[in-house]
């Protein structure tokens, strides 16, 4: 398919067009992240983000911190040899919104490839006072990791958020936390982003939130959601959980699919990745860059 006509399958189809939005969509359409943003401004307590893990496939990971000039060097790389390349995402390694870096990389690619979709995942904290200037730099798709509604869960999930040059814990962490990732998400649907939102799916902790979530995200308009199996992380503060099992996850995304459309095909990709998800191809992109 050439560039012209990936743009137009775009303007046709909105979330279809994206290989992570659509089980449809990522058979006929490679995506890459660019992993230019290695601060975070919040804490999840199964998260550790560990940079050199090349056998390693989960959020969070890379091989290497590109600058905004190696990451558009990369992108020229990819377009060059994967004509289905459609969407260019950033997802970490730590919050894309916490890293100055995201937005002039978003910048330079879109000026430089304007037929590429752009994307992004966040955690939401910065997200309301983001939406604006992402819809200058021409973001068409925004992640948002919501885990839980309920303070008391929340506060068991995240061990800290550093807002506004403040470090904040426990219950007044998440309601920051949280108030802040659906005011974002509410504007990101009002200026015609699609929103997909994920929900960490951790046994014992967040069962029972994750339809509340979906049930939130209908309310408020968001285009899809993903549940993603909990993945304990060696150095986490979660590192002796259990990964819910298939039929655990099966059944909470059927109490999900009630409120809003769920996605199966989620291949939990690193933040280095390239290709189509499952497939990734970024080792033959990286040398010498």
């Amino acid at each position: 398919m050439t560039t012209g006509s990936v743009a137009n399958e775009r303007d046709r189809h909105a979330d279809w067009f994206h290989p992570c939005y659509s089980e449809e969509a990522h058979k006929q359409y490679a995506r890459m992240h660019l992993p230019v943003a290695p601060r975070c401004n919040v804490q999840c307590r199964f998260c550790n983000r560990k940079y050199d893990c090349v056998n390693e496939t989960r959020p969070g990971v890379t091989s290497t911190i590109l600058s905004a000039e190696q990451a558009l060097v990369l992108v020229d790389r990819v377009m060059e040899s994967v004509p289905s390349l459609s969407v260019v995402g950033i997802a970490g390694p730590g919050d894309s919104m916490a890293n100055e870096e995201t937005y002039e990389t978003l910048r330079r690619v879109g000026e430089r490839h304007p037929d590429l979709a752009l994307c992004l995942a966040t955690n939401g904290l910065l997200l309301p006072a983001k939406v604006e200037e992402l819809v200058a730099l021409g973001v068409k798709y925004v992640t948002v990791t919501v885990n839980a509604l309920d303070p008391e869960v929340g506060s068991q999930i995240y061990s800290w958020i550093l807002h506004e040059g403040e470090t904040l814990r426990g219950r007044d962490a998440f309601q920051t936390l949280s108030s802040r990732q659906w005011e974002g998400v509410h504007e990101c649907v009002e200026q015609g982003i699609v929103v997909k939102v994920n929900s960490v799916l951790i046994p014992g902790i967040n069962d029972t939130e994750l339809p509340r979530i979906a049930q939130r995200s209908e309310d408020v308009g968001v285009d899809v959601m993903n549940v993603i199996p909990f993945i304990p992380v060696h150095g986490s503060e979660f590192e002796k959980g259990t990964a819910p099992t298939r039929p655990e996850v099966e059944r909470v995304r059927e109490d999900c699919h009630q409120f809003t459309r769920q996605i199966t095909h989620c291949a939990r990709c690193r933040a280095d990745a390239i290709g189509f998800l499952g497939c990734d191809q970024s080792s033959e992109f990286y040398k010498d860059l």
